[in-house]
C-alpha cells in the first residue's frame, strides 16, 4: 500500500507541474498559493471537512443545500454561524489584524502543521 501511495503522490505531482506550464503558457500566474490539510466525513449527501491551516482549523459542510442545513442542524448550529469568505479572504484579513504584508498563506516550518 505504501509503494501505491508513493507512486500516486509521485503521478500526481507530475501532473500538477504539467498543469502549471500550462497555465503560465496560456498567460496565467500563480497569485496566491496556501496549505492546508483536510479530513472528511460524509453523512447522507453533505461531506464535513475539517481543514487545518496556517491560520486556524475549520469546519467545512459540501453538498446540497438541504443536505448542508441538515448536517449544520445535527451540529447544534444555525446559518448564522456560516463563514462564506473564501481562504484568501480569511488570511488577508488576519494578516492586517496582525499587521503582517499578505503573501502566501504557509505553514511556517515549510508546509507541516503535523511534523
Amino acid at each position: 500500500m505504501q509503494v501505491i501511495t508513493v507512486v500516486r503522490r509521485a503521478w500526481v505531482g507530475r501532473l500538477a507541474a504539467v498543469l502549471l506550464a500550462v497555465l503560465e503558457r496560456l498567460g496565467f500566474r500563480p497569485v496566491f498559493r496556501y496549505e492546508k490539510f483536510r479530513e472528511e466525513f460524509s453523512k447522507g449527501d453533505a461531506v464535513l471537512a475539517i481543514d487545518e491551516t496556517p491560520i486556524g482549523t475549520f469546519l467545512e459542510i459540501e453538498g446540497s443545500e438541504s443536505g448542508i442545513r441538515e448536517l449544520t442542524s445535527a451540529l447544534g448550529q444555525t446559518p448564522d454561524v456560516y463563514i462564506r469568505a473564501s481562504y484568501r479572504a480569511l488570511y488577508e484579513t488576519h494578516c492586517r489584524e496582525q499587521g503582517r504584508p499578505v503573501t502566501d498563506m504557509l505553514f511556517e516550518d515549510g508546509g507541516s502543521a503535523r511534523g
